[in-house]
């Protein structure tokens, strides 16, 4: 199980900016996952962008160019840039870590961005992000 503690959402205009971090323990081993991941009301929860222990990084098509996400140097930290928002990124967004049990470069880049991939205990408990138009 992987603690994690999201903060950084809130309302903001289309247009307007955030930053999301998530705080967790950090990972003593070397193979892992982390990604940023939302939900809308009525809709399943989709990947946003992810990064593994390769520093692979991957976002889904509909972000790309407008968010950016990182880590802090000791890598328990993971901060996702969000530029230019429009009205239907409004979701709760999550962050998720999990350890990996062969070296995440064996695995497709999309891996780390599929939320079927994590487990009931990888997630942090979500903060919500409102863009009004």
């Amino acid at each position: 199980e992987v603690q994690l503690a999201e903060s950084g959402g809130g309302s903001v205009q289309r247009g307007g900016s955030l930053r999301l971090s998530c705080a967790g323990p950090g990972f003593t081993y070397g193979s892992y996952c982390m990604g940023g991941f939302r939900q809308a009301p009525g809709k399943e929860r989709e990947g946003v962008a992810s990064i593994d222990s390769a520093g692979r990084i991957t976002y889904a098509d509909s972000v790309k160019g407008r968010f950016t996400i990182s880590q802090g140097n000791a890598k328990n930290t993971l901060y996702l840039q969000m530029n230019s928002l429009k009205s239907e990124d409004t979701a709760m967004y999550y962050c998720a870590a999990v350890p990996l049990w062969v070296a995440s470069e064996t695995l497709s880049a999309l891996y780390c961005l599929r939320p079927g991939n994590y487990g009931e205990d990888d997630w942090g408990k979500g903060t919500l992000v409102s863009v009004s138009s």
